[in-house]
């Protein structure tokens, strides 16, 4: 049995903050071969990480995100203390150290997104095949491969997972990511027979963890990346 790739989830936010430094050094410290990341692109232009749409949830501010320009959102405290990071500090922490999976929370972020990691390619020698974009915005997916016609994609897919395989199809995508419990020996053989490779997310049990390995996915997103041995 192939061991899947370990792929921490906002970090590693089974421990620390989702979305932060501190949750993605954590999952870097457990050794993960891949982060994911959620973005959103800010009144200001800045593209920041984090997932909800509203700040209600993990900070002490109200409203939605992507009305704050970045001066207004520094001046926000994350639970725990922290600040929400730009995707740029997040890459520079990472330093090439593992993958990373940006999915693109929020609207218009492709070209913004395409833009920061065409610049880490070009002048810091991040290998493009080092990033995933991957997105539950089928069409902000295709203005990222209208733009970048090498960079990895991802499907993302709360439904039937082989609803996606068409488009992924058409955006010559490396991988469907779908939630867990939609999976079956007999889907995740399909989706691989088509040429992609399967990420399923976010399976924390341990049960769950086997259940997926004995599936044949290629990838396991979790909170606990140290449950994936």
């Amino acid at each position: 049995m192939n061991k899947p790739l370990v792929i921490g989830h906002r970090g590693a936010m089974g421990h620390e903050t989702e979305n932060t430094l501190a949750s993605v050094q954590k999952a870097l410290d457990l050794g993960v071969d891949m982060i994911e990341i959620d973005v959103f692109k800010i009144r200001s232009g800045e593209i920041v990480v984090f997932h909800d749409v509203s700040l209600e949830r993990l900070t002490d501010g109200t409203g939605k995100i992507e009305a704050y320009n970045y001066d207004d959102l520094q001046n926000l405290t994350l639970e725990g203390g922290h600040k929400i990071p730009t995707l740029q500090e997040v890459i520079n922490l990472m330093d090439k150290k593992a993958h990373l999976n940006i999915e693109l929370k929020g609207s218009n972020t492709a070209d913004r997104v395409n833009f920061i990691i065409n610049y880490y390619v070009r002048e810091k020698g991040w290998p493009l095949d080092k990033f995933l974009i991957s997105s539950f915005k089928w069409e902000e997916l295709k203005r990222m491969r209208a733009l970048n016609p090498q960079i990895r994609i991802a499907i993302l897919t709360d439904k039937d997972p082989l609803q996606a395989i068409a488009i992924g199809e058409e955006l010559n995508a490396l991988a469907i990511n779908p939630y867990y419990k939609t999976l079956t020996l007999e889907n995740v053989d399909k989706i691989q027979k088509e040429g992609f490779k399967v990420y399923p997310y976010t399976v924390n049990e341990v049960e769950d963890i086997k259940s997926m390995k004995q599936m044949g996915v290629d990838g396991i997103i979790t909170n606990y990346p140290e449950r994936i041995d």
